[in-house]
């Protein structure tokens, strides 16, 4: 179960540079995805979202809380739970065998496999994801002995502690309970369970949250050079747009359930085109220019939040 590097994606570079991406190649396709949520008035969480992932892509989702980004993102995955329901639209994935699959119609075994062997996920609110009575050892157990059940103990051992370490985490603890691991730590070992499978796309979801800054520059550090080795695809979940100008191919900005701007992190750091993209970007202070004053818009047509 040795991780094989594919063919490298290159450095990142800072933004204004051009950023590869695998011959645009496409991994993921969403078309027309439409999701609520049926309550009282029914909530129309996305509507009409179309996006397609390349391979080797980090692909940024950018946007204010409530805006549809993890309930999209749930969707990709087939991930959604009731009250949420996709009303609408298509999810494909483009195998590496050449096979497209349908993802919205997958069911039962056929999904339990489909999931986390071809897409995983960091979910919002990762370094609480760990069960906090059994040892990291168990948890990644559980991913191997599920997906990969013909592995023996010795073999499921030995790549649990490959993962810990391609993530930055001392081998030896495989054993420790999530008490025993720090705040990164924890982050390191759930993005080590999404690579378990070596797939070919993984959806971050705020992975970073609550973390100090050192912290999180580590981890970003750690998915761009993981990105860079396997050539697996990202779809990066989160506020902090400079955050994405940064280790981004791509950002879909999405605002009250649509995307509204789609470019290059270069085009959306340099010409940005929508109102609310322009909005976020005066968002964050320059530590170099004037000071002036913070002005708060109240017409949310305008992007406020």
């Amino acid at each position: 179960m040795t991780m094989i590097p594919k063919t490298s994606p290159g450095p990142l570079t800072s933004p204004g540079h051009d950023r590869y991406v695998d011959a645009l190649t496409p991994v993921l396709t969403a078309r027309n995805v439409s999701i609520e949520y049926e309550v009282t008035p029914p909530v129309h969480a996305v509507k009409n979202v179309s996006l397609t992932l390349h391979r080797g892509e980090i692909l940024g989702l950018a946007g204010e809380s409530g805006c549809g980004k993890t309930t999209f993102a749930y969707g990709l995955n087939k991930l959604l739970k009731p009250p949420a329901l996709m009303r609408a639209g298509e999810v494909i994935f483009h195998d590496e065998s050449g096979k497209d699959i349908d993802v919205v119609s997958l069911e039962g075994d056929n999904l339990r496999a489909f999931r986390w062997d071809k897409i995983s996920m960091v979910f919002q609110g990762a370094m609480n994801s760990l069960n906090p009575v059994i040892s990291v050892r168990s948890q990644l157990f559980d991913v191997l002995t599920t997906h990969r059940p013909n592995m023996t103990k010795k073999q499921k051992v030995a790549r649990s502690r490959e993962l810990l370490t391609l993530v930055g985490v001392d081998p030896d603890r495989v054993n420790s309970y999530a008490h025993e691991l720090s705040g990164g730590m924890r982050q390191r070992v759930m993005i080590a369970m999404a690579l378990a499978l070596q797939p070919q796309v993984m959806i971050m979801d705020e992975p970073t949250t609550a973390l100090d800054v050192v912290v999180q520059r580590g981890i970003l550090r750690e998915v761009m050079r993981l990105r860079e080795e396997f050539n697996f695809a990202v779809i990066f979940i989160t506020h902090d747009l400079p955050m994405l100008l940064e280790i981004s191919d791509r950002i879909a900005v999405m605002l009250r359930g649509e995307i509204v701007e789609l470019d290059t992190s270069e085009a959306i750091y340099t010409k940005p085109q929508h109102p609310y993209t322009q909005k976020l970007l005066a968002s964050f202070p320059s530590l170099t220019g004037e000071r002036g004053d913070f002005v708060r818009t109240g017409d949310p047509a305008e992007g406020r939040g």
